[in-house]
């Protein structure tokens, strides 16, 4: 059990990445102020300007210079929505850190019972979505199929109907900052390094401003990019369909001999032959594909870049946090 007593010397740090939201960003801020209030531990808010596009920077330093709570990194460009939450990670110094998204989907007022989840000994508090309002049933089939098929060939089981709103204890934080892949599926993480981790059901609100941020093309990314950080499963099955490819060769080659010995058909099959050419040529294909993305992540890995560029800290002491991935030019 975590001591309740001394709590005031306890510290949380809520960290909300954000791309373009300046609709949403003043019931945001509100919203959040209002759950520090309610709080009986310290509490910093930290939020990552993703390279938005908007005044949502401007706003966030406007709120920043007028609650010494907030504090605001900029990144020099947007990097995506995983690589923007390791920055927050990277920078929160709680004992417990909490990530929500700006649009409200996830309501901040849950943070009060992930912490007293947390003060009862769990090291991870990780929000269920029971209900999930004002989503097309495309959005909703799409990520039940997603979550399914994640888990059917991830090594490491991963809860359903997650995403990455949680309270993580600062042993998690630490083994988080210690992995340093390019390629991030946060909540996957969390789930690998293990501890002690409960769910908290919740029903997930309609967006309070603003439009998704992850469209088709970004959700089907972000699906594969989960899948290979977390498995090896695709190399294995290319395998095996290279073998079910080699082993229904095999039975045209054996067709092919009784044609040629037994009758006198000799010029016949061609619609076999085409379907065959085919479908070893797409098995090929498949295969190639899915080694070439294991190989461009080896690639990208290799090269050793920074996982982000950070353009300005505010509202942090002078010398920044004290832990950081990037090179930054400090701002006040």
């Amino acid at each position: 059990m975590k001591p309740s007593a001394g709590t005031e010397n306890q510290r949380l740090s809520i960290v909300v990445p954000c791309y373009n939201e300046e609709d949403a960003l003043g019931e945001t801020v509100r919203r959040l102020r209002a759950l520090c209030d309610a709080l009986d531990l310290d509490a910093e808010l930290i939020f990552v300007d993703d390279g938005s596009a908007d005044r949502t920077r401007e706003l966030l330093k406007g709120h920043a210079a007028a609650d010494a709570r907030i504090r605001v990194i900029g990144l020099s460009r947007n990097f995506g929505h995983q690589i923007a939450v390791t920055a927050g990670i990277d920078a929160a110094a709680g004992d417990a850190v909490v990530l929500l998204d700006a649009d409200l989907q996830d309501p901040p007022e849950a943070v009060l019972e992930m912490v007293a989840k947390w003060r009862e000994g769990f090291d991870v508090v990780y929000g269920t979505r029971t209900e999930r309002v004002g989503e097309s049933a495309f959005k909703l089939t799409t990520a039940r199929a997603f979550y399914r098929l994640l888990n059917l060939v991830s090594d490491v089981p991963i809860p359903l109907d997650t995403g990455d709103f949680r309270l993580m204890d600062r042993k998690v934080v630490e083994a988080l900052k210690a992995m340093p892949e390019k390629d991030r599926f946060v909540r996957g993480m969390v789930s690998w390094v293990g501890f002690r981790q409960t769910a908290l059901p919740y029903r997930r609100e309609e967006r309070v401003a603003g439009t998704s941020k992850y469209p088709l093309r970004k959700m089907l990314r972000f699906g594969v990019d989960a899948i290979l950080s977390f498995s090896t499963r695709p190399l294995q099955v290319s395998v095996a369909l290279g073998m079910i490819s080699a082993a229904l060769a095999l039975l045209g080659i054996f067709y092919a001999v009784f044609l040629r010995l037994f009758t006198s058909i000799w010029v016949e099959g061609w619609t076999a032959l085409m379907i065959a050419v085919l479908f070893l040529g797409g098995v090929q294909l498949i295969s190639v594909g899915i080694l070439g993305e294991y190989v461009g992540r080896i690639y990208s890995e290799i090269k050793r870049r920074p996982l982000y560029i950070v353009q300005e800290y505010v509202g942090f002491d002078q010398d920044g946090p004290s832990m950081s991935r990037s090179p930054y030019v400090y701002s006040k």
